[in-house]
């Protein structure tokens, strides 16, 4: 036991001493809370949650892969393996994919129907977040200001999507909001529920209407519509799926449309190249003769002031 609370000792140490793992804009807060909590509290159940939470956003960092496989040699670990920032739709997530692989297709289908509206829930409140106040780094003048403050809110939203992507076995799920529309669509068909399972279909092929598999499903589904008393109607996405999709596109299109168009103004800025010339290497010849300017303009009225009296000088005679 001795041993084991050395060892954690240097753990905790090492990773005192790595000032890289604070916190960071855009990274998990128990990325820079395993440099804080471990040195100062003395919990390392906490410290073991912190890094399962970090790994489940960062599963390639190494050396927290390292440091993990160092708690893994505690007993009783599996208690201390929770994930602190877990959103519901990630649990019913898994819990509808585990029926679905069971056959269990009535319960993915209530699981999976409850953690869509789970999930456009979260993303709609962290789109709510990203309105909130931005630090500024720069003073600008006001419209630039205005510009800047609004393409970091387009890219926060633009995040939203990815931040909230559940991590199953190690790997993210690709097109999440796509791909419980899938497993819903197929679970559906299973039971019988033809008109549910091609409104899911209508609402996959949003994401991906490339997908080979789901468009040959929806020939299907077209070739036996009069079999199964279909109407044009259902073959359309649902409604929320329909939103959720615009919404998403147009961000993506004005986060576009600000990275091609609203770069910084560098017209009036000057090369460091020019301050590095020093006073001496510039001559009274550059300034010999008429200027490109001023001078000879000037030198076309310039006169000596006159005194009271002075008669109006005669203009030239003309030579005939």
């Amino acid at each position: 036991m001795k041993k084991l609370e050395n060892e954690r000792e240097d753990l905790e140490m090492d990773l005192f001493s790595e000032r890289e793992r604070a916190v960071q804009p855009g990274q998990s807060w128990c990325d820079g809370a395993l440099t804080l909590l471990l040195p100062q509290t003395n919990n390392l159940e906490k410290a073991i949650a912190a890094a399962h939470t970090y790994l489940q956003k960062n599963p390639k960092d190494v050396a927290m892969q390292k440091k993990m496989s160092y708690y893994k040699t505690i007993p009783d670990i599996e208690n201390y393996l929770i994930d602190m920032e877990s959103q519901p739709h990630e649990g019913l997530f898994l819990k509808a994919v585990k029926a679905y692989n069971n056959g269990d297709f009535r319960s993915s289908i209530s699981d999976m129907e409850q953690a869509l509206p789970e999930y456009y829930r979260v993303h709609h409140e962290c789109l709510g977040n990203c309105e909130a106040s931005h630090e500024v780094t720069e003073f600008k003048d006001f419209y630039p200001a205005v510009a800047d403050h609004y393409v970091e809110v387009l890219k926060c939203k633009v995040d939203c999507d990815q931040n909230l992507t559940p991590n199953v076995g190690g790997f993210f799920v690709e097109k999440f909001v796509a791909t419980m529309y899938h497993y819903l669509q197929f679970a559906y068909y299973k039971l019988n529920d033809i008109k549910n399972a091609v409104s899911c279909v209508a609402s996959y092929m949003l994401f991906d209407p490339n997908d080979e598999i789901m468009q040959q499903n929806l020939v299907y589904y077209r070739f036996y519509r009069d079999k199964w008393g279909l109407v044009e109607a259902d073959f359309v996405p649902r409604e929320e799926a329909q939103f959720y999709y615009n919404q998403t596109l147009l961000q993506r299109h004005l986060l576009d449309f600000a990275d091609n168009y609203l770069q910084p103004d560098d017209e009036m800025e000057i090369s460091d190249e020019v301050f590095s010339e020093s006073a001496e290497e510039i001559t009274d010849e550059e300034f010999e003769g008429d200027g490109d300017f001023e001078e000879a303009i000037l030198s076309d009225w310039w006169q000596e002031p006159r005194q009271k009296g002075d008669v109006e000088e005669s203009p030239p005679e003309r030579e005939e």
